[in-house]
């Protein structure tokens, strides 16, 4: 097993370097791509307020520098602002991500910056009402998101936001950063769809399509004030190193690779230079299980809320226990184990693929990214006729231009 020290010296072996905890599974939205298909009504069997402190307990004996309160929509827990002064009590910086829905009120988000949330995470899927209310399934959402976003700069509270990539806003990407400049958000965090849940597979883009959005957002990165960073496209790191190394060899980036380069990179693969962080560079090595993990409204813990491999409850088991010590943590941890391409890949140690987008589409966690076109240095073909890329949907036009 390949072992590398993560960010900031943690060891994605011990303790992630995110968590996330899905405080209810009950929202009054109805997303196409919601990864929980989430209800109005709460579970009956959801984590206790004082379960939910033994959970912040165990995050912050774990020193995970990001704990994050998702659902559902967070708001419709009651106990919400006392679980996230707990939080802070104990040192644990703490963001939240509701939903635009009417309990999203101005005193809300004041209420929760008095409370300790260090960072509000919103989702914005499109640049108009009629691309975001569609995928949201509620009219009025995207007025209701843009008057919290404000709500949250008149508090002084940072604004992430997220959107969720798929045949419905692809095209819309421009747009969307010319709102994000004037709306002073401070991340865009851009998810591409993984089909659980209510997600679609026929809302999944191609792999040359993937690519063809990476080139945009690298496009973006340059021209944006806020940064960019991916979730479920591993291998935009990998695009993101190929192009950085292109630049720099036509004269145009930095002559010097990233420090960390020769330790965080497989021997072989490119090194980024210093401005590769700010230009949309995702979480590096973090991926499903490996500096990350999710833990459900009833306990249970998954390496990600998209890979739904159930690994322990906190009810029965120590969460430092489950995620040092359980087979399919340990096993998306070691890169050894990969399959397919990303097994063959000089970029494994830094991508891996999206674990789980492999397991939605193959039934196999381990198995090659399906939406990846890359071909590794040491990867032998497959048989003529055969496609490189699981998700090959029928020839279009470019979703996306790059100018």
């Amino acid at each position: 097993m390949h072992h590398i020290p993560a960010r900031g010296g943690l060891n994605y072996d011990d303790a992630p370097f995110l968590a996330i905890w899905e405080v209810t599974q009950s929202c009054d939205l109805a997303c196409k791509h919601c990864r929980a298909a989430a209800q109005p009504i709460a579970h009956p069997d959801q984590l206790t307020t004082e379960e939910g402190k033994a959970v912040i307990d165990q995050i912050a004996a774990m020193h995970i520098p990001i704990f994050v309160f998702t659902g559902g929509d967070p708001l419709k827990r009651p106990d919400l602002f006392e679980l996230v002064r707990y939080s802070a009590e104990k040192g644990v910086k703490v963001a939240v991500t509701p939903s635009a829905t009417p309990l999203l009120t101005r005193e809300a988000i004041f209420q929760m910056k008095e409370a300790g949330v260090v960072r509000l995470g919103i989702s914005l899927d499109g640049s108009c009402p009629e691309i975001h209310d569609r995928f949201r399934g509620l009219p009025g959402a995207f007025a209701r998101t843009i008057q919290a976003v404000e709500w949250a700069n008149e508090a002084g509270l940072p604004i992430q936001v997220h959107t969720t990539i798929s045949r419905h806003n692809a095209h819309d990407l421009d747009n969307l950063c010319n709102l994000f400049e004037k709306l002073a958000i401070v991340m865009w965090n851009v998810f591409f769809l993984v089909p659980v849940g209510r997600g679609q597979l026929a809302d999944l883009l191609s792999g040359e399509e993937f690519e063809q959005v990476f080139g945009k957002i690298y496009e973006l990165s340059h021209r944006v004030s806020f940064q960019i960073k991916t979730t479920e496209a591993m291998h935009y790191r990998r695009y993101l190193l190929q192009h950085n190394l292109q630049e720099r060899r036509m004269g145009q980036g930095h002559p010097a690779g990233h420090p960390a380069a020769l330790q965080e990179y497989e021997p072989g693969a490119p090194q980024a230079d210093p401005q590769t962080r700010a230009h949309g560079w995702a979480t590096r090595r973090v991926n499903d299980g490996k500096g990350f993990m999710f833990i459900s409204h009833v306990g249970n813990v998954y390496p990600s809320g998209f890979l739904p491999l159930h690994a322990g409850n906190i009810r029965e088991t120590p969460l430092a226990e489950i995620y040092r010590e359980a087979p399919i943590f340990k096993a998306l941890r070691d890169t050894s184990q990969l399959e397919g391409k990303c097994g063959a890949c000089e970029y494994k140690e830094i991508c891996g693929g999206s674990r789980a987008r492999a397991y939605a589409l193959t039934g196999d966690p381990l198995a090659q990214e399906p939406c990846c076109i890359y071909q590794p240095r040491n990867w032998q073909p497959r048989p003529e006729g055969e496609p490189a890329a699981l998700c090959q949907p029928e020839a279009a036009a470019p979703l996306v231009t790059l100018q």
